[in-house]
């Protein structure tokens, strides 16, 4: 299960708990090896572990160097992934909604591995996937901004249906092309909800290259999230 603690791993995991298909057998998070964070959400490790003992399901982490290429990161899943395989690991979920370009990428990444990818929300409305996931007991907290498309009043507040009414027409309910990121503290396969509180936020800017050489900066704000 490749988990990164926010709502989209989260409800497809449910959906397959749910269904029976699967034996879940580790959560797969990629963490910042500098600062123990999930990456690109921000998460203190300690609260990814709270997660983790709630689900009672092991854990694989992949760290990665603050300054990662597409070709090491490439290189680091597929060390972690081998060993997996190795032990009878045969399929991937992913939280995936609508993204074909990185469904693709996936699944050639997964078929050199032998592996199958398995996407459980997809095509499904943002929308409709939102309403679900509150009817069935989640809740989340948003712990990460991209500045292109949110201010930062939007970093540290619950999703619910007043954080929806109040996004711009052009984000998406789920923050599926890379708007938000979201944390999970309540879910119906918790024992209990995970006690949190954002002690304040941070801002981060970060320079890449794309697959074509153009040069990209990016700000992110990040809730600074911790156990109460």
């Amino acid at each position: 299960m490749n988990w990164s603690g926010g709502k989209d791993s989260a409800f497809a995991l449910w959906q397959l708990l749910q269904a029976g298909d699967y034996q879940i057998e580790t959560l797969l998070t990629t963490l910042n090896a500098a600062n123990r964070r999930i990456s690109m959400h921000g998460v203190p490790e300690h609260l990814l572990d709270a997660q983790a003992k709630q689900l009672g399901l092991p854990q694989t982490k992949l760290y990665l160097p603050e300054e990662s290429s597409m070709g090491d990161y490439e290189q680091r899943m597929a060390n972690t992934l081998e060993p997996l395989v190795a032990a009878g690991v045969t399929h991937a979920i992913f939280g995936d909604i609508f993204l074909e370009d990185l469904r693709k990428w996936r699944e050639t990444q997964l078929a050199s591995k032998n592996l199958t990818g398995v996407f459980p929300l997809w095509r499904i409305p943002s929308r409709q996937l939102l309403d679900e996931f509150w009817a069935a007991g989640f809740s989340t907290i948003v712990v990460s901004v991209n500045s292109q498309y949110l201010d930062e009043s939007f970093c540290g507040r619950i999703l619910d249906q007043s954080f929806v009414d109040d996004l711009p027409q052009n984000v998406d309910p789920c923050g599926e092309n890379g708007e938000f990121h979201t944390f999970v503290y309540q879910a119906p396969y918790f024992a209990e909800p995970i006690s949190v509180q954002v002690v304040g936020t941070v801002t981060k800017t970060y320079s890449f290259k794309t697959a074509t050489g153009e040069q990209v900066t990016s700000t992110y704000y990040f809730a600074d999230l911790q156990l109460n």
